[in-house]
């Protein structure tokens, strides 16, 4: 069994696993990056959400298999296996409406254009290595089963 076919069977398998949620890729050398992924985390009372960090394999073929940079980690990402996926302000003002309750009102955000809000995105993201320090946040089981490191 070549590499190829390996990756593709292990991804077949933990496809079970993630095929009904969400899919949040992010930074893993980010502190911004993993403080937002920590909050969503604990926030994630539905257990919707899963992880994968864009320099993994997974992250990788994600971002490849759509013809996206596989160099720069600047932009999460929002996916919905077979229906869409979501970047930068949309992908954030997405996940505070699955998470629901009060983040629900930061849906006020759609009402700017995305050029928009991906601008103050950008911003961010430029300085996001200046803004946090990365920490080493220890997951509970319950949630190191919700990264996918394929």
């Amino acid at each position: 069994m070549t590499p190829k076919d390996l990756w593709c069977f292990n991804i077949k398998i933990m496809q079970e696993n993630w095929q009904n949620k969400y899919i949040v890729f992010f930074d893993g050398d980010c502190g911004v990056c993993n403080f937002w992924v920590q909050w969503i985390l604990e926030r994630d009372k539905k257990d919707q959400f899963m992880f994968a960090s864009l320099q993994s394999d997974f992250g990788q073929h994600f971002l490849s298999e759509r013809g996206l940079e596989t160099k720069v980690f600047n932009t999460m990402y929002l996916w919905k296996p077979n229906q869409y996926y979501l970047i930068k302000s949309r992908a954030i003002l997405q996940i505070a409406d699955l998470l629901g309750g009060i983040y629900k009102l930061s849906g006020i955000g759609k009402i700017f254009p995305a050029f928009l809000s991906d601008k103050i995105y950008d911003v961010i993201s430029r300085n996001r290595m200046k803004l946090a320090n990365q920490k080493c946040y220890l997951p509970t089981p319950h949630q190191r089963a919700k990264f996918i490191e394929v």
